[in-house]
């Protein structure tokens, strides 16, 4: 560890340093950060915020006027998080300015004096934090004000069978846990900021996360999902946020996107006919109005909304009891947008259950019969239907509103 802290020092300094004395040195440098740990160990035998704490304590040491801290507490528990505000506080009333790089709303407001808001690569917005509104924050990182916007959803069917319920359903350090319930033929809205939690939410009950608390209440069974193909074998789909990077594999068909989920739920060692894969392929791009030639095109070749649309059609081959959808009509043009909500609307007129995570407020005011709001990886309300208009939704996510 001791190492770590010097790392950076001039070399003649460094050099001259005999083992023992920059063990003590480095203790000493640690005491100020409340650190009381044998230096000698290998840094990578500590917990995150001691690393964390240990890297603030080499830039001090190198004489840092301005200190950039990106996401320092985004893997840190209630009390790391509260040492390392000590000790950032500390070093502000010693002159030493600080960058704080967060997602977190409420973090924002207890540590920062000034803050500046950047969106799509660009700067929006510069505040100070003292008399400003949270609503005037969310406002400002979502990009508009919102009025009323129009329900289309009807009102949920109290006597719809449970698809699944979330009893307590969490992972330490990325998702507090959470109750929440999907029933068929609804959609259950997700809404917070980028960073609240939502999509982790779904990856929890998708198992691309393993929750370590709580559990999925399926059938009666209380099930911990621990990898996506347990998901599939229980009729789960998600269509990931980023389809570049996490969706598509561009060099490949559209046809042969579109099978994928189906073939590894039936296992790779048992492919699916050509013959049902062209007609899997044709229907969808039938049904979904997939612009396309043909089914063979790389899909690569697509624009962005009939990607989206053929990403759509591959989960739902699988037939499918929920769907997790992740920011679906994000990047897509206004005719896929509307679209692509449409089909959220048929998923749910025909007894599909729809996690819908959106940051268009609208979308979730149109389309959610329940909306679970996010902040700072927590669930923080969850609104029924009658609850549901972006006055609230907006309130909740900003913690303005108590009702």
């Amino acid at each position: 560890m001791a190492e770590n802290i010097f790392f950076g020092r001039q070399p003649t300094r460094f050099g001259l340093v005999r083992r023992g004395e920059m063990n003590r040195q480095a203790a000493e440098l640690l005491k100020p950060f409340g650190l009381d740990i044998d230096v000698s160990r290998p840094l990578s035998a500590f917990s995150l915020a001691v690393r964390q704490l240990t890297a603030i304590a080499r830039a001090v040491d190198l004489g840092a006027k301005v200190l950039i801290l990106d996401e320092p507490t985004a893997s840190l528990d209630k009390a790391e998080v509260q040492a390392l505000f000590r000790v950032m506080r500390g070093l502000a009333e010693q002159g030493v300015g600080i960058i704080f790089i967060t997602h977190f709303l409420d973090q924002v407001f207890e540590v920062a004096d000034r803050l500046t808001v950047l969106r799509n690569g660009a700067m929006v917005g510069e505040r100070d934090i003292a008399g400003l509104e949270r609503r005037e924050l969310v406002e400002l990182l979502l990009g508009r004000a919102f009025d009323d916007a129009r329900r289309t959803a009807p009102p949920p069917d109290p006597e719809a069978p449970v698809v699944a319920r979330a009893n307590g359903l969490g992972l330490k350090g990325v998702v507090e846990p959470f109750d929440l319930e999907f029933r068929a033929g609804q959609v259950v809205g997700a809404a917070g900021l980028l960073g609240s939690g939502r999509t982790e939410t779904a990856l929890l009950m998708f198992g691309a996360l393993t929750a370590d608390a709580g559990a999925l209440e399926i059938d009666g069974e209380a099930v911990r999902m621990s990898t996506p193909r347990q998901a599939l074998a229980r009729r789960f789909a998600m269509l990931p946020e980023n389809r570049k990077s996490d969706g598509i594999v561009g060099a490949l068909s559209v046809r042969e996107n579109m099978i994928l989920a189906l073939q590894a739920r039936q296992g790779w060692l048992k492919p699916i006919p050509r013959a049902r894969q062209n007609e899997i392929a044709d229907r969808f791009i039938r049904l979904l109005d997939i612009r396309t030639p043909d089914a063979e095109k790389p899909i690569e070749q697509l624009s962005g909304g009939n990607q989206q649309k053929a990403l759509i059609a591959r989960w739902l081959a699988t037939e499918p009891v929920l769907f997790l959808l992740d920011e679906p009509t994000q990047g897509v043009d206004i005719g896929a947008h509307a679209e692509i909500l449409k089909l959220v609307d048929e998923m749910r007129a025909n007894g599909m259950a729809v996690y819908l995570i959106s940051s268009e407020i609208e979308e979730l005011t149109a389309l959610s019969q329940t909306v679970s709001v996010m902040r700072d990886r927590r669930q923080v309300r969850v609104l029924s239907h009658d609850q549901i208009d972006p006055d609230r939704i907006l309130g909740a996510i900003a913690d303005t509103d108590a009702a």
